[in-house]
């Protein structure tokens, strides 16, 4: 009795507890079985990636204004940041990485870089 590769079903030969007959076999396996979370997480981390760009572009100076418009237009997401602080008075900043930004008035948002 021999135990056979679940990816391609060929004889396994060496250890007894190999599972796969080779590495190809192994990480195509793996791949098909994470393929819709691996989707997910890289689509969320590209446009992580592109929030964090587009901050740093408009925000040279560790501290400034730039307007809603400005920002959709870049193609930034207003759904997606890693985290967010609330000051004492009550105010909620969105940050993506060290990246941050405040909604004002008048679709206007501050910019801001958080020293770590």
């Amino acid at each position: 009795m021999y135990k056979s590769c679940p990816e391609c079903g060929e004889k396994i030969i060496g250890r007894s507890d190999k599972v796969f007959c080779s590495d190809y076999c192994r990480n195509s396996f793996n791949n098909k079985q994470n393929k819709d979370i691996t989707n997910l997480i890289r689509n969320t981390n590209n446009q992580l990636r592109k929030n964090y760009r587009i901050l740093t572009t408009l925000n040279p100076t560790d501290k400034t204004k730039t307007t809603k418009s400005k920002l959709a237009s870049s193609g930034f997401n207003f759904n997606l940041h890693t985290s967010t602080y609330t000051t004492k008075v009550g105010k909620v900043y969105y940050f993506v990485y060290d990246q941050g930004y405040l909604p004002l008035e008048n679709d206007y948002y501050a910019l801001v870089k958080r020293n770590i």
